[in-house]
């Protein structure tokens, strides 16, 4: 087998790793970027290999950025007092995109999970407790997942912070959603988190 050969065979190799590609459709990515060469391929890898050398975690609230400190944590426009918490950056990017919320992150980089020995210390949650006293933060949001794992450190973080309300995103029937098509959790959740009208 040739360099060459060797060399796309890795590169579909290690497409195929990313969420929602297998080697199919690795491969089918790499031969279309191979025909666009120019106007893809090259700006993609040269994109990559800056983000590569450049991007780090934020000291402050675990979001990727290129500074220590990511342009939420720095903005002056973001309201002080209320933090979310959110289990990864792409949780925070979703919450970002609503445009609904106006305060500050937290990032933990996971749950609790007795199964894979993931404890308090593996999460930024001791940051998390720091932040609470320095920022004077009044409200905590937790917009974890709704799974045991993602219930149980919603529970757990609730119970370190006994003089800050904590508060955690409605959970229940979607808007557009049709009862018909929703499971059993889901429709608990609903009824359970009912409102006046």
């Amino acid at each position: 087998m040739s360099n060459s050969t060797e060399d796309l065979e890795n590169l579909i190799a290690l497409m195929a790793k990313l969420p929602g590609l297998g080697p199919r459709s690795a491969r089918r990515a790499v031969l279309h970027l191979i025909k666009k060469r120019s106007l893809q391929l090259i700006p993609l890898a040269e994109a990559m290999h800056r983000v590569g050398t450049t991007v780090r975690e934020c000291l402050n609230c675990g979001n990727v950025c290129t500074s220590d400190i990511c342009d939420i944590c720095q903005s002056e426009k973001r309201a002080i007092g209320q933090i979310c918490i959110v289990e990864d950056v792409a949780d925070l990017w979703a919450m970002e995109r609503s445009g609904v919320f106006k305060g500050r992150y937290h990032v933990l980089g996971g749950t609790l999970s007795a199964l894979d020995a993931v404890g308090p210390d593996e999460l930024r949650i001791p940051k998390l407790i720091d932040r609470i006293t320095t920022e004077q933060i009044t409200e905590v949001i937790l917009a974890l997942g709704a799974t045991i794992d993602g219930q149980t450190t919603a529970h757990y973080i609730a119970d370190q912070l006994p003089d800050v309300t904590v508060t955690s995103l409605a959970q229940g029937v979607p808007v557009g959603g049709e009862l018909d098509y929703l499971d059993d959790g889901t429709i608990t959740a609903a009824l359970n988190a009912r409102k006046a009208l």
